[in-house]
């Protein structure tokens, strides 16, 4: 094959950042559901390493979840909170919910209630739960804290979180 055919070819099946056309969030949330977890993760893995904070947070699922991959709370965490970093809404809970009851992460209830606080804001309904239900065994220093924290990281847009 001539090596400008090749190239040609690279570059009609790449999107831009190299991610290739073939990865398709639709087509990996269809295999999820049929459970065909193999392809979702392919599907996912593309997109999620370039950034897309959906499928991140659907790679946080199933490394939680141990659906097609080895069961890893601590990857799970990972994958959220680069979800969350881009504000996703549902990482944020989950990510929360993660520092809430030390499950990938170490416990810490100001982290768990600054995330779970942002998830709310950003409607999350059972977010606002959790964080309220928190809030009750946390004494009112820390909860002044934690929302301090939380709107020094939404000012922040999500980084270094």
């Amino acid at each position: 094959m001539n090596i400008y055919i090749a190239v040609l070819m690279l570059t009609i099946f790449t999107l831009p950042f190299g991610t290739p056309v073939l990865a398709d969030f639709q087509k990996g949330l269809d295999a999820y559901d049929r459970e065909d977890y193999a392809t979702a993760l392919k599907e996912w893995k593309l997109l999620a390493e370039e950034g897309d904070p959906s499928s991140q947070y659907n790679l946080g699922v199933m490394y939680r979840m141990g659906k097609g991959v080895a069961q890893d709370d601590k990857e799970a965490a990972r994958w959220y909170r680069l979800a969350a970093g881009q504000g996703d809404a549902g990482s944020q809970f989950l990510l929360g919910s993660m520092y809430l009851n030390g499950i990938g992460v170490p416990q810490n209830n100001l982290r768990a209630h600054m995330w779970v606080n942002i998830a709310a804001s950003q409607g999350i309904e059972a977010a606002a739960g959790e964080r309220d239900n928190l809030a009750r065994e946390m004494t009112p220093e820390d909860i002044v804290l934690a929302q301090q924290m939380a709107q020094k990281c939404v000012a922040k847009n999500y980084k270094g979180c």
